[in-house]
């Protein structure tokens, strides 16, 4: 451990990650970062600076004297929000052009706009990061059999502990010509930054366009926000690598060109992989390829688990986590049983499942060492959702406030105006 989901929604549980599913949209003419040779590739860095320095605390721990700072801790055992985005969208006129891929990054994703206006909300509203890995952990039962606590975490008074994760950090070819940033570098300053190319084509490196240094910035700017240095959690796939590197092996391409073009992009990665767990963030799965855990038998779970391990655990490290693809339960439904898939992931050191909801519930699961837990998702579907979705998310912001119809496709909102 690391110290440091009613109708509405029954009617898109399945569909509503579907946007971080494997697309076929060609990729664009842009290059990704695969292409070597291509004249458009970001430039090769330099070395950077020595970092600024960054500190992690144990939440679940009380300072010393219960002040940090001149901050006062308190105990805090009450429900641990949790809300998860995709990808942002950094150039609307891109995402929301009128093609194949328009409405549904309108249904499941946000702009960099809203995600901006989002993070300002939650922290005006008085939550705090922390990560998920501290929320839970393994300790020995009465019967001497582990099993999973939910832990007491000590959080500035007057304050409430929030999870943020991220879906599909992977940077998908689709993503690349639909307004999306390309992948993660580290600035001149040694700083997470993206790398993309803008509507005109050209490079552009920032730490504005992209949610996991706009969440950097964001921290830098409101330490207060992230009292123990937590950030958020990545949840990976590996079919089309991680971060916007091309680290995966291919079936249709197994030539050594491709191989040591695969280890070229691994080595590359591993900076970009050291600095974000430095600063806060951590990883989870998100099954190798983004397959539907209900659905799947479970020789393809193994299979599809090892590749995750092989090409994405041995670069991230070990996790604990795992977000369920599409918000789908393992064997149909991890809450009341504990199938072959769910037993066989918990095999593989997998002790918190994600999956999607109108709430942050959580269950200890009393016949294995595992936890079950819903994350709420800011995106386009509950933007513009009933005046009841509204209220699932008013804790956090007021989705009126929120949305960007002025760049969003002229589609039906279904709240009441204020």
């Amino acid at each position: 451990m690391r110290r440091f989901i009613c109708f509405f929604l029954a009617a898109f549980l399945l569909l509503s990650l579907t946007a971080c599913a494997q697309q076929t949209t060609p990729v664009p003419a842009a290059p990704s970062s695969a292409e070597e040779d291509s004249a458009a590739a970001p430039p090769e860095e330099e070395a950077p600076a020595d970092p600024e320095p960054y500190s992690i605390y144990d939440p679940t721990v009380m300072p010393e004297g219960e002040t940090r700072n001149g901050v006062h801790y308190v105990a805090w055992d009450g429900v641990v929000e949790h809300l998860f985005f995709h990808p942002v969208v950094a150039y609307p006129e891109l995402a929301f052009d009128g093609d194949a891929q328009s409405d549904g990054i309108d249904d499941y994703m946000v702009t960099v706009d809203e995600y901006n206006k989002i993070l300002r909300s939650v922290y005006e509203k008085g939550y705090v990061l922390v990560d998920i890995g501290d929320v839970w952990s393994e300790a020995s039962g009465e019967n001497g059999q582990p099993e999973m606590v939910k832990n007491t975490l000590y959080v500035p008074e007057g304050k409430k502990p929030l999870i943020l994760s991220f879906d599909d950090t992977n940077y998908y070819p689709y993503m690349l010509e639909n307004g999306f940033t390309y992948k993660l570098i580290l600035d001149d300053d040694g700083k997470i930054a993206s790398w993309g190319m803008d509507t005109q084509g050209r490079e552009v490196i920032s730490r504005d366009l992209d949610a996991i240094p706009i969440l950097d910035k964001f921290v830098e700017e409101h330490p207060d926000f992230s009292p123990f240095g937590a950030k958020g959690s990545l949840s990976l796939t590996g079919y089309c690598g991680i971060l916007g590197y091309r680290t995966q092996t291919e079936k249709e391409d197994q030539s050594a060109e491709h191989e040591a073009n695969r280890q070229k992009e691994r080595e590359a990665v591993k900076p970009i992989i050291a600095e974000l767990k430095r600063t806060g963030w951590t990883f989870g799965s998100h099954t190798w390829g983004h397959i539907n855990l209900s659905k799947k038998s479970l020789d393809v779970v193994k299979t599809d688990t090892a590749k995750w391990l092989d090409e994405v655990g041995s670069l991230v490290g070990p996790t604990d986590i795992l977000y369920y693809p599409h918000g789908a339960r393992p064997d149909g439904d991890d809450v009341q049983q504990t199938g072959p898939i769910f037993q066989y992931l918990q095999s593989q050191g997998f002790r918190v499942f994600a999956s999607v909801g109108i709430s942050s519930y959580s269950k200890i699961k009393t016949d294995i060492c595992a936890v079950i837990c819903d994350r709420l998702h800011p995106d386009g579907t509950t933007l513009r959702g009933s005046d009841k979705v509204l209220g699932w998310y008013a804790q956090f912001y007021d989705a009126r406030d929120i949305i960007d119809l002025s760049v969003r496709p002229q589609r039906e909102v279904r709240w009441s105006a204020k």
